[in-house]
């Protein structure tokens, strides 16, 4: 009852200060890119990435397609990586101020990008003055925003000043108590602060599935549910171009199901393990189920995708530097549903393995001092491949190269609907080094082929074994890759022992148009 009566003083203050929206969701269209602000680019020679860093390369997100930005925590932060805050209505000073972000959020909207921030809702920092009254005093006025007991309970647990404290990902990491609507209502202000005074177009929720605990069981609670329901439909009420996107980690097309309603999108780990695995180990496999898992669970593919993010080794990492096999994972993510998120320095195959500071080292721009990152030292050391082509400016001007080939299918993706909403429909291929599916909508039908392999392939065969198409004969138009199709003959709906063309070679990719 008291969390209700929260979401209604939430929704009341809301109302009263927040503009309709109308317009319908931006987010189904959209290529995101994730940038951790203290890596991307640095303006003024401190060694750390800043808001007008970011906003200098905005024209080459453009070109490189760019619509909509995720920014890495930027609430100020005694940690490197800003997931504990410190203050929920500034931004970290070494990344600039509050006009700073302004500017680029007004430049990045003069550009038709939207922007959306980290929000940590899960955990304050040890060292916010929430905390450290609750810790201080047992009598605190905000004692009960955190989650205590008297003794040791287990893991993720902490000995505090008076009693011990709930942090499940770290000590300096205190969770907040949602059970206790203050909380609830100070955290749904402070959301419409960022997205009606500030301007932001929405948020990624941090460590979703684990804001509200219940006994012994500490995510996914029923009312963890209960509280995004509650959060979302008191946001959407007048913010409705908000979008809301959720860490669940390890979810697939089955979970983000489960959280409709909740959030507008989660991560779908299982297409992001599948288009890596496919194209690392060259078997269909992989990406194959979980392009079938997709279909089945969630059709209409409300879900986002990616191959890593800040958590993970980098794909190329992970590809053990084979810019062939990026080139398959991209073209994997990029034709799939889903929303795509970009990492950045994805584009030009950066390199990094863990610990997690060397997955978020310093973008690679050239090949001057510092990468052209800095001109002062920088906060970590950059990669040392950034001479060799691993950076934007040697890649720029070569047709053959990673970010040209992200440029080119991001820019199919955007001029064709059905690689963006349409259906997924998975082909047989009769060869495990052969994946190949229809993304169709009412206007048009896409087939997408790619050989996996290393080695050129004669022995497949597609056939389709539901009918979705009209029968006749096809003249097939090629999209992406360099081939001549031969014509496609539909009978009740189907195809079946077709070769668009008499070989695949070597990690052959083709989008193709039946006309």
């Amino acid at each position: 009852m008291k969390r209700i009566l929260a979401f209604i003083l939430l929704f009341l203050f809301m109302v009263s200060c927040a503009p309709a929206q109308t317009s319908g969701p931006w987010w189904p269209d959209s290529v995101f890119y994730e940038i951790f602000v203290r890596s991307f680019n640095d303006s003024d020679g401190d060694g750390i990435g800043d808001f007008n860093g970011i906003t200098a390369k905005l024209d080459y997100l453009q070109s490189l397609g760019v619509t909509a930005i995720w920014l890495m925590p930027i609430n100020p932060s005694p940690s490197y990586h800003g997931y504990d805050v410190l203050d929920y209505y500034d931004v970290n000073p070494q990344y600039g101020t509050m006009d700073d972000f302004k500017r680029l959020l007004a430049e990045a909207h003069k550009r038709d990008m939207h922007v959306i921030i980290d929000l940590v809702l899960n955990h304050t920092s040890s060292q916010h003055p929430w905390f450290q009254s609750a810790n201080s005093d047992a009598q605190s006025s905000y004692r009960n925003w955190y989650l205590w007991a008297d003794e040791y309970v287990g893991n993720h647990w902490h000995g505090g000043q008076a009693g011990y404290y709930y942090g499940f990902f770290w000590s300096e990491m205190p969770d907040l108590n949602y059970t206790n609507p203050e909380v609830t209502a100070e955290m749904g202000k402070m959301s419409l602060f960022w997205l009606n005074e500030v301007g932001v177009d929405g948020f990624r929720i941090d460590a979703a599935k684990h804001l509200v605990e219940e006994g012994t069981k500490f995510e996914s609670t029923p009312a963890n549910h209960e509280w995004l329901k509650e959060y979302y439909a008191s946001i959407k009420k007048n913010t409705t171009n908000a979008y809301l996107i959720g860490e669940i980690y390890g979810a697939g097309a089955l979970v983000s199901k489960i959280y409709k309603n909740e959030l507008d999108h989660i991560f779908n780990f299982e297409i992001a393990s599948g288009a890596v695995n496919s194209a690392n180990g060259g078997a269909n496999s992989g990406i194959r189920s979980a392009i079938i898992f997709a279909r089945k669970d969630n059709p209409e593919g409300n879900f986002a995708t990616f191959l890593t993010n800040h958590d993970q080794e980098r794909v190329m990492s992970t590809l053990r530097g084979d810019i062939n096999k990026a080139k398959i994972a991209s073209f994997l993510l990029l034709t799939s549903p889903g929303t795509p998120f970009l990492y950045y320095g994805e584009e030009i195959g950066m390199t990094g393995k863990k610990p997690d500071e060397y997955i978020r080292t310093p973008m690679q721009w050239d090949t001057t001092q510092n990468a052209g990152f800095s001109t002062g030292e920088p906060w970590i050391a950059v990669n040392k491949d950034y001479t060799e082509r691993i950076n934007v400016t040697e890649q720029e001007n070569d047709p053959n190269s990673l970010l040209n080939h992200y440029r080119a299918l991001i820019a199919l993706r955007d001029e064709h609907a059905a690689l963006r909403t349409g259906e997924a429909i998975p082909v047989e291929t009769k060869n495990n080094a052969v994946f190949a599916m229809l993304r169709q909508n009412k206007n048009e039908t896409l087939l997408i082929l790619v050989n996996l392999g290393k080695s050129a392939i004669t022995d497949y065969q597609l056939s389709l074994e539901e009918s979705v198409l009209k029968n006749g004969t096809f003249q097939i138009q090629t999209l992406f890759g360099n081939a001549e199709a031969a014509s496609l003959n539909i009978e009740n709906g189907l195809f079946g022992n077709y070769q668009p063309v008499p070989e695949l070679s070597a990690y052959q990719m083709l989008i193709l148009k039946i006309k």
